[in-house]
C-alpha cells in the first residue's frame, strides 16, 4: 500500500494495537542484518496515522540505532491466544522522549499482556520480567503508518490492509480482534 497520505487506522485497528498484544519491532543495517526488539506499549496520535511504540532504549539498541539510519520500521501486533497479527510499517520513523504519562501507559500495557498470557499458562512474573524496563530507559519510536498487513497465519497472510480490518482469520479481514 503506497498511499500513505490515505492510510488512516480505524478504531478497531487502534483498540488492537494499544491492547495487550505482543508488540515487537524491527528494523534493519544497511547491508540488512534485521534487529528485533520487543515493545513495551503503543499509543496512537489523534489523526489515527502516527504510530508511538514505547521500547527500553537498552536493549533496543540495535533497532533504535537502525531507524536512526534508514527511518524503515515494522511493527508486528499479536494476539497469541487468537495468533491475530496485524503488522504495520513507516519509511519515517524517529526516536522521540517519552511523554508525561507514557511510563503508566507501559505498566498498563503490561498488566493487559499479562491478562491475555495468564491463562495460557504463562507465569505472570516471567511476563513481569520480559517486559520489565528501568523508567529512565523509556524511549518512544514514533513513525508514520505506511503500510498495514494482515499476518495472522493462514491464507491471508502477508495480504496489504486497507482501513477496516485487523488481521482476522480466513473470514473478513475484520473479524473479532477489538478490545
Amino acid at each position: 500500500m503506497d498511499h500513505a497520505s490515505e492510510l488512516v487506522l480505524d478504531a478497531a485497528q487502534i483498540d488492537f494495537v494499544c491492547g495487550g498484544v505482543s508488540i515487537s519491532a524491527a528494523s534493519c543495517r544497511a547491508d540488512g542484518l534485521p534487529s528485533l526488539m520487543r515493545a513495551v506499549g503503543c499509543r496512537v496520535a489523534a489523526d489515527r496515522r502516527t504510530l508511538n511504540v514505547l521500547l527500553a532504549a537498552t536493549p533496543g539498541a540495535g533497532v533504535l540505532d537502525d531507524v536512526r539510519q534508514s527511518g524503515a520500521v515494522a511493527v508486528v501486533f499479536s494476539q497469541p491466544s487468537t495468533h491475530r497479527t496485524l503488522q504495520i510499517k513507516g519509511r519515517d520513523a524517529r526516536v522521540v522522549p517519552p511523554e508525561a504519562g507514557d511510563a503508566e501507559l507501559a505498566a498498563r500495557y503490561r498488566d493487559a499482556f499479562v491478562d491475555e498470557l495468564r491463562p495460557l499458562g504463562y507465569p505472570e512474573h516471567v511476563i513481569r520480567t520480559v517486559l520489565g524496563w528501568p523508567a529512565d530507559d523509556l524511549v518512544v519510536l514514533q513513525f508514520t503508518a505506511h503500510a498495514l498487513f494482515v499476518q495472522t497465519p493462514g491464507p491471508r497472510a502477508g495480504e496489504a490492509l486497507a482501513e477496516g480490518g485487523v488481521g482476522g482469520g480466513a473470514g473478513s479481514a475484520g473479524s473479532g480482534g477489538a478490545r
